[in-house]
């Protein structure tokens, strides 16, 4: 589960991760990163644990379908969480194959983007 100190709410911080931070797409999922060096100044998140944020649409199935999804990106990016840097956001938005892809195929998906977002200002 995802600690409740971790989950973006705001819908100013989805739109600033999605428009502003570095995006890697794969099939199942597109995972946004923005970095605390990319916050605009005067964002109160510069000092705060990373906090991740799930877009599930509707195009991925009826309600029972997107929840299931959303709780399974939610456990699998809680093992991430010690990867992110302080103060950083991440949106992780479920793509319509989501919703046939197994555990294991998420969770390829989520580590590879990751990896890539991850590996890039290294």
């Amino acid at each position: 589960m995802l600690p409740s100190g971790h989950r973006m709410r705001r819908r100013d911080e989805f739109t600033l991760t999605v428009r502003r931070g570095r995006r890697a797409g794969r099939t199942h999922i597109v995972v946004h990163l923005l970095r605390r060096d990319d916050l605009p100044e005067g964002l109160p998140a510069a000092e705060r644990a990373p906090r991740a944020g799930f877009v599930v649409g509707r195009t991925v199935g009826n309600a029972v379908v997107r929840n299931k999804v959303r709780r399974r990106l939610r456990h699998l990016v809680a093992q991430h969480l010690d990867r992110l840097p302080p103060g950083s956001l991440l949106v992780v938005r479920a793509n319509p194959a989501a919703a046939t892809a197994g555990h294991k195929e998420l969770a390829a998906d989520l580590e590879s983007a990751l990896d890539r977002l991850l590996r890039r200002r290294a």
